[in-house]
């Protein structure tokens, strides 16, 4: 199936791995000419420079001028027709809600909320200019299950979903898209890394990440297709929300979760 997107142009912010790298290559492989921001260049989001439709930039998300900065760098390939929002952090809150300082709230908001309003308020009159565009910004499934071992990064996502569906209902005239994509469990650095979400429930709970990665699964009753999900796989919903295919679709949400989400 043909996305129609040669030759438009899109910034991923959180490209340096996990969903945002899959993203920045699933773009890349449909024709797209795309804007990498990620805090730090590592070999797998630079080598794809050498493609010559990929330019990854180094900017800190978590400052106010930072996605300002990095929307503005689509100018390089002429202006903007796609915005993912990506980029977002998880702390384990082992030490429950009470624990949590008004810093690490803080922390969490700015870039698992701010980062993506100040990324749509530089690229709105862009997607305006351009005639019409799109913005899907990555959620969770967190937004709608709510998790006091990530109290703050769950209340972000719903952050996320809502304000979503306010910029389709204003901009929607503009001929401007907005969507969320909610995942569940994908397996990237973020759940599954040194420092991820597993490693950090086991060394809280004196067990061994596996053991930490199930328990935490199965609480919320465990995945009918019995795995976590991949993150071409969150990609590739991305890429179609991007698409002209999905053409009438705005103020939507799209889980992608294994079937972990038990309710309608």
């Amino acid at each position: 199936m043909d996305l129609h997107l040669q030759d438009s142009v899109a910034v991923v912010t959180g490209a340096s791995r996990g969903i945002g790298l899959a993203v920045t290559k699933a773009l890349a492989a449909e024709g797209a000419k795309v804007v990498a921001g990620a805090r730090t260049l590592n070999p797998d989001l630079s080598r794809l420079e050498w493609t010559g439709v990929v330019l990854p930039v180094e900017v800190d998300l978590s400052t106010p001028e930072g996605p300002e900065y990095l929307v503005g760098r689509s100018a390089h390939f002429g202006g903007l027709d796609i915005l993912v929002n990506n980029v977002g952090a998880v702390t384990p809150r082992t030490a429950g809600f009470l624990a949590v300082t008004d810093e690490e709230w803080f922390a969490t908001w700015n870039l698992g909320f701010m980062a993506a309003v100040r990324a749509t308020r530089a690229a709105v009159p862009l997607l305006v200019a351009r005639g019409g565009g799109v913005v899907v910004t990555i959620a969770s499934v967190n937004a709608f299950l709510p998790d006091p071992g990530v109290i703050d990064y769950s209340a972000t996502k719903a952050a996320l979903r809502n304000v979503s569906k306010s910029w389709s209902k204003e901009f929607g005239a503009q001929g401007l898209r907005f969507s969320t994509v909610s995942p569940g469990p994908v397996a990237t650095d973020l759940w599954l890394g040194e420092h991820g979400v597993a490693a950090t429930l086991a060394a809280a709970a004196g067990t061994d990440p596996d053991t930490a990665r199930e328990q935490a699964i199965a609480a919320q009753g465990g995945f009918e297709t019995g795995r976590f999900t991949r993150p071409d796989e969150v990609a590739d919903l991305v890429v179609l929300l991007a698409s002209d295919r999905a053409g009438n679709v705005t103020g939507a949400d799209f889980v992608i979760d294994g079937g972990l989400v038990k309710t309608l």
